[in-house]
Parts: structure tokens; C-alpha cells; sequence
């Protein structure tokens, strides 16, 4: 049933990917991305998303939008949400890292034919996200180097 589904639409896009950081007090910083948008993150002293929660909102948004895509050329949900959890631990190396994440997702459908479709496709959907199109799950399950450096 997936084999009717096109690849991901947003590949059409450029491969480069780029956010700004600007601090605006310690430990917290106001990121912007080449359309304009920002949002503010923080330490975990206040309201804002500390780095961590990032990391597992865009596992969860990426897993979601993908799911989302497939189901709703089926059925447009009643209702879609996932829950992202993972553990900080510090191994001992003293290096800390995030362990144990799972998504969970949750879909409604409405009743009917469209709905049964969507609801028969979810799970499959979910796992094609995972196994090939979400660029965040993928990244953090094979790892990527990253190349951190100074500028002056």
C-alpha cells in the first residue's frame, strides 16, 4: 500500500541546513533561521526549550510530519500526537548522552473506509519514517560527525 506514495516532498529543498545563535543572557540564546523565524532557548530555569527538549521535538516533529504525509492522503486525522522520551545519562567517561528514546504516536481517524485506510497504513508509516525518511531519527541512530570549531 505505501508503494503508491511519492517520495518525501520537502527532498525538492537544498541539502544545506543552517540556524544562528545569538546570546542574549547566560545560557539562554535567540536562534533564527534563513526564513526569519525564531524562538528562544534556555537552560531549564524558565519557559524555554532547553537544548535537550529541541533534540526530542525534532525527533518527534520529524517522525509526526512524515506519518502525517502518508495517513492523510488516506484521511485527514481527527486528531495526531506524538510523545518523544529519552533518558540524559553520563556514561562513564563522564560524557553525557541521551538514552532509551521512543516515540510514541498517537492518531484518531474518522470512521469510514478513508479512516480504516489510514489507520491500516499508520504503523507502516511510522516505520518507513523511521527506517528511511526522518532525517532526525536517522542522524541520531547512525551518527554523524561533527566538526565544532572557532572563529575569531
Amino acid at each position: 500500500m505505501l508503494a503508491d506514495m511519492p517520495d518525501d516532498p520537502r527532498m525538492s529543498a537544498p541539502t544545506a541546513r543552517s540556524v544562528t545563535l545569538h546570546r542574549t543572557s547566560l545560557g539562554h540564546y535567540e536562534v533564527r533561521n534563513v526564513r526569519g523565524g525564531t524562538m528562544t532557548v534556555g537552560n531549564g530555569d524558565g519557559a524555554d526549550f532547553t537544548p535537550v527538549e529541541l533534540l526530542l521535538a525534532a525527533l518527534g516533529s520529524c517522525t509526526s510530519a512524515d506519518v502525517d504525509y502518508i495517513v492523510s492522503k488516506r484521511a485527514e486525522p481527527d486528531s495526531l500526537s506524538a510523545h518523544v522520551t529519552a533518558d540524559k545519562i553520563r556514561d562513564e567517561a563522564g560524557r553525557n548522552r541521551l538514552v532509551n528514546l521512543a516515540v510514541e504516536l498517537a492518531a484518531a481517524f474518522p470512521e469510514g473506509a478513508d479512516g480504516d485506510a489510514a489507520r491500516e497504513v499508520l504503523p507502516r508509516a511510522a516505520q518507513l519514517s523511521h527506517d528511511r525518511l526522518c532525517t532526525v531519527s536517522r542522524t541520531i541512530e547512525l551518527g554523524s560527525p561533527i566538526d565544532t570549531h572557532t572563529v575569531s
